[in-house]
């Protein structure tokens, strides 16, 4: 029997939001590994991407695996034995913190599209609150932000100056980049065109699984890249008696590997938080922090020590954005390792690519 790990912060109430609006009775869902040292010197707080939980690795009160289940535990890179690691559900999430579907309370019904405009300086300071409100940690000896939780890591570091020793970088970006917006604004816009949205207002027996569906395969191929699909797929087709007989049904085996990851999504993630959340992305853009000037940004950050990966295949958040990250960071007086890595698996790498980012991760922390 699978227990629930999760813990719950409440954020201050009112909890206000950079683009107006405010949050009464929010919450942030939390996990922790590890212990907390006397000097509570030894934490490292994780930030994740659009869809995963704050379920990184098994612990004692659940012990099914995580999103990051190679990388976080004891003896791993991120050695649970020395570091008390803490990873946070963000703001706008379904996944236990406060979002679209959450109840407001003025109302007494779901927020949907009544939930203020989110942006991820917003989902960085309901995680500072946790830190240092919550857990009274008031400094951290490591920040993690991969993808999304990479922009939210910055975001936290630019607005709450010395906030954290060291920073770890992973495939993420300084600003949304066309390629980026664009792919997800088509993500959106299926969600939004499926009948069965219905302005946010589906339900469970009117969910919009045809956007939800076309949404998240998008999001897979952009995930990966061109020569994983080549390796992993060629042009394999399906055996016959595994096929509809509509005349365009799925044929290939990487349709079929893209429906089957489309049918696990549809119905483990809020269509309204998933639209927010990208949304957030796409506005993000650490240039308001500095002048208009995104080096200007990074070079306010205070951080000793920074590690900044990322791969080569990466279309999402191209290996030049780590590079302009790692630079700004650097000309801000951290000592910086930029390590890009030429992992076939694009912007996922970081998830399944233990061996490259694990041993990167694990030389940095000094483990």
């Amino acid at each position: 029997m699978t227990g629930d790990a999760r813990r719950w912060f409440d954020l201050p109430s009112p909890f206000a939001m950079k683009r107006g609006g405010a949050l009464v009775g929010a919450r942030l869902a939390y996990e922790t590994w590890g212990e907390l040292s006397a000097a509570r010197d030894n934490a490292i707080l994780i930030l994740t991407g659009l869809s995963p939980s704050a379920h990184a690795a098994a612990n004692a009160e659940d012990p099914s695996p995580g999103w990051w289940e190679e990388m976080l535990g004891p003896g791993k890179p991120i050695d649970t034995r020395r570091w008390f690691v803490v990873c946070v559900n963000t703001l706008g999430s379904c996944k236990g913190s406060t979002g679209p579907a959450s109840i407001d309370p003025a109302s007494g019904e779901p927020y949907r599209l009544n939930f203020p405009e989110l942006t991820l300086e917003d989902a960085a300071n309901a995680a500072h609150a946790l830190i240092c409100d919550g857990l009274g940690i008031e400094r951290l000896a490591c920040l993690i932000g991969n993808s999304m939780g990479g922009m939210t890591a910055l975001a936290y570091l630019i607005q709450h100056p010395g906030s954290a020793a060291a920073h770890v970088s992973v495939s993420t970006a300084p600003q949304a980049q066309p390629f980026a917006i664009a792919i997800r604004s088509l993500q959106r816009e299926a969600i939004r065109l499926d009948p069965n949205w219905n302005n946010g207002h589906y339900d469970d027996d009117h969910w919009p699984a045809a956007g939800m569906s076309i949404a998240r395969k998008l999001g897979v191929i952009t995930y990966r890249s061109a020569m994983e699909w080549v390796g992993r797929f060629a042009r394999i087709r399906l055996d016959s008696d595994d096929r509809d007989e509509d005349p365009f049904a799925v044929e290939f085996a990487v349709e079929s590997y893209l429906q089957k990851h489309a049918d696990r999504f549809i119905r483990a993630f809020d269509p309204n938080a998933y639209l927010y959340l990208s949304r957030a992305s796409d506005w993000f853009d650490l240039a308001e922090h500095g002048g208009g000037s995104v080096s200007a940004a990074l070079a306010r950050i205070d951080v000793a020590r920074a590690l900044v990966l990322g791969v080569e295949t990466d279309i999402l958040f191209p290996l030049s954005q780590q590079q302009e990250i790692a630079d700004g960071l650097h000309a801000g007086g951290a000592q910086v390792d930029f390590v890009p890595l030429d992992s076939p698996q694009g912007h996922d790498a970081f998830l399944v690519d233990i061996e490259r980012f694990g041993g990167a991760i694990a030389a940095f922390l000094g483990n």
